[in-house]
């Protein structure tokens, strides 16, 4: 005897702590390290059940791109490429929310005939272009910085472009205040985090100061090899990005959840196995198909509030998974027949 049991987390009357996104998420500066432009990590239960931590990274966002549509007014006047490219670094960090909250609004659309698993996957589409994004911003600047060093120009208007590195810098230092207090007082560790990247990039744009001040002293390879650090800074942050993309699009999960989970469904009273056991990403949520053995000689009742207890557990144990399919097969009976042997046929040799 076997049953299919499609449960939805809201038909469940009590929350679950569903708390933050699992696998590593880098969360150290850009120039140390990279940190992860996974959609997962900008939306947490949290800052999307909340209008006000989503205006935080809209309002974030807008300034950080006033703050590079400023530092483009002096990097026209001014030549310099290592403003350059922290230009374009700030720009993509402040368009990477478009595409975000373009995907968080279609995911919210309702499962169809058409979408019967929604539309969470737009976030995976959004991921798509964020990296992109980045990837043609790692471009420019070091097409710029290389074609500085081959042909070196002065950088001029110094002193402004030392008050642009500074505005970059305040920029970022506001947009992390904001988020992280934003983030703290709703309970979101996803602005909080990026509050987090956006204090440590501002360090990126206090490197600018470095450039001006080796052209101040005659030197002018200082901006364009400045130009190419913080390009290889954004090559860091797009390796990472694009790896975690890669890793959602084929459907990766962190192998330790599905540790994670097969313990807790062993602990299920009336559970003598577990089969076969998927994890999968749909947007910033799990779901989850599963197979357990049961009593052969259970009945359909008692095989159903099996399978009931067994999503219950999940939905505890593992975090953002709202939906779990659980197979009930019988134990085997000495001398039975395999119950899905009329299916052998179709699988896969």
């Amino acid at each position: 005897m076997s049953e299919r049991h499609p449960h939805q987390h809201g038909a469940h009357p009590h929350p679950h702590p569903h708390g933050s996104s699992p696998g590593p998420r880098r969360r150290l500066a850009h120039l140390l390290a990279p940190h992860s432009h996974d959609t997962a990590d900008k939306v947490d239960p949290a800052l999307e059940s909340s209008a006000r931590g989503m205006r935080a990274l809209w309002v974030s966002s807008a300034a950080l791109g006033a703050t590079a549509l400023a530092q483009a007014g002096v990097v026209a006047v001014s030549g310099s490429v290592a403003l350059l490219g922290d230009t374009v670094h700030n720009a993509a960090d402040a368009l990477t929310a478009v595409p975000l909250g373009i995907a968080f609004v279609l995911g919210r659309r309702a499962a169809n005939r058409r979408f019967t698993y929604g539309y969470g996957r737009a976030e995976d589409l959004a991921g798509l272009v964020i990296v992109l994004t980045i990837a043609a911003s790692a471009a420019f600047a070091g097409w710029a910085a290389v074609g500085r060093l081959l042909d070196p120009r002065p950088v001029t208007h110094l002193p402004v472009v030392a008050i642009a590195a500074l505005v970059g810098f305040a920029g970022n230092e506001w947009v992390a205040r904001y988020r992280i207090r934003v983030g703290r007082e709703i309970g979101s560790a996803a602005l909080v985090a990026d509050g987090l990247h956006a204090r440590t990039d501002g360090f990126t744009s206090l490197a600018v100061l470095l450039g001006a001040a080796g052209s101040a002293l005659g030197w002018r390879a200082a901006d364009p090899l400045v130009g190419l650090a913080i390009t290889a800074a954004i090559v860091l942050v797009l390796r990472d990005a694009a790896r975690e993309v890669f890793r959602r699009v084929l459907d990766a999960v962190d192998p330790a959840l599905v540790d994670r989970a097969e313990r807790a469904v062993r602990e299920v009273p009336g559970v003598r196995e577990v089969g076969e056991l998927r994890l999968r990403w749909i947007g910033h949520r799990l779901r989850a198909e599963l197979a357990v053995v049961v009593d052969g000689e259970a009945t359909l009742r008692q095989a159903h509030a099996i399978a009931v207890a067994v999503e219950h557990a999940l939905l505890h144990a593992v975090p953002r998974l709202t939906a779990a399919l659980v197979h009930a097969d019988p134990a085997p009976a000495p001398g039975e027949t395999d119950p899905h042997l009329a299916l052998a046929h179709h699988l896969p040799a």
